[in-house]
């Protein structure tokens, strides 16, 4: 695997700003990036937490995979013991970016097999014809919906309940490798908006809004804007309640 060039695609989907003011990872769930973490925490950490973040029981090490239930961590809170140390202790502070301390969060997260721990009650009946409303054009589940979005099958299994709110209530905030939202304007001035899927030095592969995948030649666009805003729309309280939200989330949790 190849690190560097891996952190230098992942990076484009971090938000910028201090890392302490967000509590969600923003590659929770994201494969590369977890594979990306597996690989630096094999070289970085291994030698004390054990090459399964299981802990050593020589040296006493504890068992990082219990973080997230056992301890009721944060993601923010272990970004920060990652990047910080902890005084006292043989853990040191270290020089990763941003964008690898987060690698390493996701590789814990998935280590830890973390999803949602304790499902607030739900109808998931009710989530089916919720789910069809509100998500279904874009997202699939259960064989059925769009791919403008990411597929949601297992949702529940790979992210943690406050990132799943999170990714309703502020989509902007958690945007994955493959949805992040880019506007292209041709040359002979045709706009067109959607989600970039892959991109190189001479060409890129976007999804429109009609679901449509498109291809350019970068030779051939006037103008690439990367757009900060997610294509998702807002679902605040007053147009999908807590208790809706979660008999959607009910529905995506059944096998």
């Amino acid at each position: 695997m190849r690190i560097p060039g891996l952190i230098a695609t992942i990076t484009l989907i971090v938000l910028a700003g201090s890392s302490t003011a967000q509590n969600v990872n923003p590659l929770e769930g994201d494969v590369r990036a977890i594979q990306g973490g597996a690989a630096l925490f094999r070289s970085q950490c291994a030698t004390c937490h054990g090459a399964d973040a299981r802990g050593i029981s020589t040296i006493e090490s504890p068992d990082l995979t219990l973080m997230w239930s056992e301890s009721q961590r944060s993601a923010s809170e272990v970004y920060d013991i990652i990047r910080d140390g902890v005084p006292g202790s043989i853990m040191p502070p270290n020089g990763l970016g941003e964008t690898e301390l987060w690698m390493l969060v996701a590789y814990l997260q998935d280590a830890g097999g973390r999803g949602v721990v304790n499902m607030p009650p739900g109808d998931p009946e009710r989530g089916i014809v919720l789910f069809a409303e509100h998500c279904a054009e874009c997202h699939q589940a259960k064989g059925k919906g769009g791919a403008l979005g990411p597929h949601l099958n297992q949702i529940t299994r790979r992210r943690s309940l406050e990132s799943l709110i999170s990714s309703v209530r502020q989509p902007a905030a958690s945007m994955s490798i493959g949805f992040k939202t880019v506007s292209v304007q041709t040359t002979n001035d045709q706009l067109i908006d959607g989600v970039l899927k892959s991109e190189d030095a001479f060409s890129l592969l976007l999804m429109d809004r009609q679901q449509n995948l498109r291809g350019f030649a970068k030779a051939d666009l006037r103008q690439i804007n990367r757009l900060p805003d997610s294509l998702m729309p807002v679902f605040d309280p007053s147009r999908l309640s807590d208790s809706e939200l979660f008999d959607i989330f009910n529905f995506l949790e059944q096998p």
